[in-house]
């Protein structure tokens, strides 16, 4: 049986800084990648991204993470919401 290649999406949600999911997506990258100056192409294509906003809060998705920061972090979860990538 052959395993057929599509796209997959792994999905990590954490609360931090701007500049802490910074520093965690560039850890992601050299994972990925750690010669970034090899010559194209990489064995296994990839790509990275960092999101955030308010929306990400809307959807429910991350309710237990939110919830985890609340519990675990005094004065998290109030004001500008949390910086997930």
């Amino acid at each position: 049986m052959s395993e057929e290649q599509g796209v997959f999406e792994v999905r990590l949600g954490i609360y931090a800084t701007r500049e802490q999911a910074e520093e965690v997506k560039e850890r992601i990258v050299r994972m990925l990648c750690p010669d970034p100056g090899h010559p194209p192409p990489c064995p296994i294509p990839w790509s990275v991204m960092l999101s955030d906003g308010p929306e990400l809060e809307e959807d429910g998705l991350y309710d237990d993470l939110l919830e985890q920061a609340r519990i675990e972090q005094p004065g998290a979860g109030s004001g500008a919401g949390p910086r997930t990538g």
